[in-house]
């Protein structure tokens, strides 16, 4: 085996805890969301505050790291799809650094605050919609990563495009209300 392999596994083990574990919180909060379960859903947001500075952001800069010193090493800077992965990378970082982080923790205070509140509860929805679109920029960077897409493959980037477009119109396209279920 060489190096480049143990880099690369190192990668791929890293990408796939940070975007795996972050979709089955979103997963989790967005059942929630469906069922008008108002604790199930801000227990997922909840979590995903608790978890976003020891789990997320850590994995997230293993993620880079290794993708780095694979660049550096082996493959290099100057491919579209390297930069369209360095760019996803970074757009998604900056949503879990300046809207989930603070958004995570101003909800935590409004909480031990106020308890539950219809501005709490506001503010977690704003939080689910801005992970409808981080997720979105995560399957983007997947395709990326599989695909390697050249300036040549129209098809794939727009088609990586369009998922970008279709989840800021799910993020932010109408309005969601998170209320209890009736039930």
């Amino acid at each position: 085996m060489d190096w480049y392999s143990i880099v690369k596994f190192l990668h791929i083990v890293s990408a796939t805890l940070w975007v795996g574990g972050g979709f089955v919180l979103f997963l989790l909060g967005v059942l929630a969301e469906r069922a008008g379960n108002i604790e199930d859903k801000l227990q997922a947001i909840r979590a995903s505050g608790q978890l976003g500075g020891r789990f997320f952001a850590p994995l997230s800069m293993l993620t880079l790291i290794f993708g780095l010193i694979m660049c550096g090493f082996w493959v290099g800077f100057s491919e579209l799809w390297i930069v369209i992965g360095l760019v996803g990378y970074a757009t998604t970082f900056s949503i879990g650094m300046f809207i989930f982080k603070p958004t995570g923790e101003r909800m935590g205070a409004m909480i031990a605050k106020d308890g539950m509140t219809p501005s709490v509860l506001g503010t977690g929805q704003r939080m689910m919609n801005w992970a409808r679109l981080d997720y979105a920029v995560m399957l983007a960077i997947i395709a990326d990563m599989v695909l390697k897409p050249t300036s040549h493959d129209i098809g794939i980037l727009a088609g990586m495009a369009m998922v970008i477009v279709l989840g800021a119109a799910l993020a932010f396209g109408g309005s969601r209300q998170l209320v209890p279920n009736a039930a």
